[in-house]
């Protein structure tokens, strides 16, 4: 499969459980809005898209250096590799059933 994979970074995808059902972690913690979510395929770290205002899924990545995330949108499998920046669709990992909206979008 390796040649499939537009890095070897896609190798290393753990079958990992989303940190939270809820929304991104850091925003929920804070009271911030997001647009899109996102799920760190090493940890299950569950972090808000660049389109939304704090970014975490990738301060996420800078910080811990987990290179692959999947989106946590309902009917999208892609993923992204943030250190080669390469994307692949679809990439195995947990998906959720419906938007997650922020908490003060409910």
């Amino acid at each position: 499969m390796k040649g499939a994979y537009p890095c070897g970074h896609f190798l290393a995808i753990r079958d990992v459980k989303p940190s939270t059902p809820d929304g991104c972690e850091e925003c929920l913690r804070i009271g911030s809005p997001w647009v899109h979510l996102r799920v760190c395929l090493t940890c299950g770290h569950v972090g808000c898209c660049d389109d939304s205002p704090l970014r975490h899924a990738t301060a996420h990545f800078h910080g811990t250096a987990h290179p692959v995330m999947k989106s946590f949108e309902p009917g999208e499998a892609w993923g992204w590799c943030y250190a080669d920046e390469a994307a692949y669709d679809p990439v195995p990992g947990p998906a959720t059933r419906r938007h997650i909206a922020p908490p003060m979008a409910r």
